[in-house]
C-alpha cells in the first residue's frame, strides 16, 4: 500500500504519535473509550473518560451522556442523551489494561433512543435463552478512497476488468487493502471480539470478517465492535470503509450481513425439521424482516436484493439447499447430515445486528406473527 499520507492531507505522522502513546500510564487509571450507534442507525461514535479502577463488568462503569442534538438523536433544548455501558473489550489502539465499552443510549427520561435496538434485542435473547439461540454474521464491507471510489481502482473513477478473479484472491493485481484486513483481524483477536475468519469478496476492494458463533445479545455487541475496530484501523492507513449495501451500480456485487442462526433443536439429530419448520415462519413475515434488516426501512436493500449478483428478490421469499440466490439458504453439509443451522442472506451490510438476531428469534422462538 502506498505511503496515506501522500494522499490523505489530514494524515498524521504514526512515529511522533508513538512516542506519547509509550508513555507510562499510571497504575490505577484505565481509559475507557465509550462507543455508540447514534441517529443514523448506522454509524458510530466514541467519546474517552478516565476510571480510576479496572472494572470486570460493565455493569461497574459510570452512565454517562452526550451531546444528541449532535447526533441525530435530540434537540438542542434538551439534548443530554444518556450512556449505559453494556460490553467491554480489551483496547487494541490504546493498549494497558485501557478498554473499549459499547453502550446502549436512552433519552432524558431513561427510555431507549430510537436507535437502541439492543434494549428490545436483549429482551427477546433473555426470553428465547432455553433454546440457546447461536449466530454468525458474515460481514462484507468495502475499502473506499477519501474521493469515495473504491480503493485500487484506476483513478479518476476508473473501473478494473469485471468480476471473477477477485473473490479469495491474491496478487497486487487483485487483491487491494490486505493489509487492513489483516490488522483489523490480529487487533479484534486482541480485543475479545469473536472474530472467526476473513476473505476477500467478489467486487474488487470488497472484503468480509465473521463474526461467532454468538450465543443470544452477543452476537449484536461483538459485530459492532468488530465494525468500530475497523473503522479505527483503516482511519490509521488513511482508507474509509463504507458498509453500503451497493457502493458501486452496475454489474458489480452488493455487500451484505449473511447471518448464520441455529437453536440447540436445529443442532441436533433430525434438527432439519425444526429448521423446515423455522424457515415456514419465515416466509410468513418476509416483508417484516427486510423493513428491519437495513437502517432506511429496505430502501437501501432494494439496491442489492435484485436477484442478481448471488442475491434473491426483495419482493418474493425463497429458500433452498447450497443456493446464494435465496432469501435462506440451507448449507450442502447441513442438507446432508440432517441438522445444523440456516443461512439468512437479506441482512444489508449497514444492517443493525441486533434488529436482524431479534427478528429471526421473534419469528422462529417466540412465533411472533404480526
Amino acid at each position: 500500500m502506498s505511503n496515506p499520507m501522500l494522499a490523505n492531507p489530514s494524515a498524521t505522522d504514526k512515529n511522533v504519535l508513538k512516542k506519547y502513546l509509550d508513555l507510562p500510564q499510571p497504575a490505577d487509571k484505565v481509559l475507557a473509550t465509550y462507543i455508540w450507534i447514534d441517529g443514523t442507525g448506522e454509524n458510530l461514535r466514541s467519546k474517552t473518560m478516565t476510571v480510576d479502577f479496572k472494572p470486570k463488568e460493565a455493569s461497574e462503569l459510570p452512565w454517562w451522556n452526550y451531546d444528541g442534538s449532535s447526533t441525530n438523536q435530540a434537540e438542542g433544548s434538551n439534548s443530554d442523551v444518556y450512556l449505559k455501558p453494556v460490553s467491554i473489550f480489551k483496547d487494541p489502539f490504546l493498549l494497558g489494561q485501557n478498554i473499549l465499552v459499547m453502550c446502549e443510549t436512552y433519552k432524558y427520561d431513561k427510555t431507549p433512543t430510537t436507535t437502541n435496538k439492543r434494549a428490545s434485542c436483549l429482551d427477546a435473547m433473555l426470553r428465547a435463552k432455553e433454546t440457546e439461540p447461536w449466530f454468525g454474521i458474515e460481514q462484507e464491507y468495502s475499502l473506499m478512497d477519501r474521493d469515495g471510489w473504491p480503493f485500487g481502482w484506476p483513478k479518476p473513477h476508473g473501473y478494473p476488468q469485471p468480476q471473477g478473479p477477485y473473490y479469495c484472491s491474491v496478487g497486487a493485481d487483485r487483491s487491494y487493502g490486505r493489509d487492513i484486513v489483516d490488522a483489523h483481524y490480529k487487533a479484534c483477536l486482541y480485543a475479545g471480539v469473536r472474530i472467526c475468519g476473513i476473505n476477500a469478496e467478489v467486487m474488487p476492494s470488497q472484503w468480509e470478517f465473521q463474526v461467532g458463533p454468538c450465543e443470544g445479545i452477543d452476537a449484536g455487541d461483538h459485530l459492532w465492535m468488530g465494525r468500530y475496530i475497523l473503522h479505527r484501523v483503516a482511519e490509521e492507513f488513511g482508507i474509509v470503509v463504507t458498509f453500503d449495501p451497493k457502493p458501486i451500480s452496475g454489474n458489480w456485487n452488493g455487500a451484505g450481513a449473511h447471518t448464520n442462526y441455529s437453536t440447540k433443536e436445529m443442532r441436533e439429530d433430525g434438527g432439519i425439521k425444526v429448521i423446515e419448520n423455522a424457515i415456514e415462519k419465515l416466509a410468513k413475515r418476509h416483508e417484516k424482516h427486510i423493513k428491519v434488516y437495513d437502517p432506511k426501512g429496505g430502501l437501501d436493500n432494494s439496491r442489492r436484493l435484485t436477484g442478481h449478483h448471488e442475491t434473491s428478490s426483495i419482493t418474493e421469499f425463497s429458500a433452498g439447499v447450497a443456493n446464494r440466490g435465496c432469501s435462506i439458504r440451507i448449507p450442502r453439509s447441513v442438507g446432508e447430515q440432517k441438522k445444523g443451522y440456516l443461512e439468512d442472506r437479506r441482512p444489508a451490510s449497514n444492517c443493525d445486528p441486533y434488529s436482524v438476531t431479534e427478528m429471526l428469534v421473534r419469528t422462529t422462538v417466540l412465533n411472533e406473527t404480526d
